[in-house]
């Protein structure tokens, strides 16, 4: 019984090891300027298209069947960055994209609605 609670401890430290979730203008520092960049936005396609950080894909959160297969091709080690309308949906979808092996997602603190408070 203590093993199974251990594993369960280890699994969920490293879930929470690969998740970091970060204020807007050190997400903006961290993704400016860079090549082949991860970064994902976890909204409907209805928010996605309304207005949406430049370079990010849109792989909808609540369409749970596609959303873990939408991720196959992602580098795994690479950070991979996500935000969403508050930081709920984004939080949640970290959870999830640590359980299926990425080592660093970074995760916008207020997500899109801090974004905006925060546009030059």
């Amino acid at each position: 019984m203590m093993s199974i609670f251990k594993t369960l401890f280890r699994i969920q430290n490293r879930q929470t090891d690969a998740i970091t979730k970060i204020d807007v203008p050190a997400f903006k520092e961290a993704i400016s300027g860079k090549k082949d960049l991860q970064l994902v936005d976890v909204r409907t396609p209805y928010e996605y298209n309304t207005d949406h950080i430049d370079n990010a894909l849109n792989i909808d959160f609540f369409k749970q069947t596609a959303f873990k297969s939408s991720f196959n091709e992602f580098d795994k080690n690479e950070p991979l960055y996500v935000y969403c309308r508050s930081g709920n949906r984004s939080k949640k979808a970290a959870v999830i994209l640590a359980e299926i092996g990425f080592k660093n997602i970074i995760d916008l603190k207020g997500g899109y609605i801090a974004w905006e408070k925060h546009k030059d």
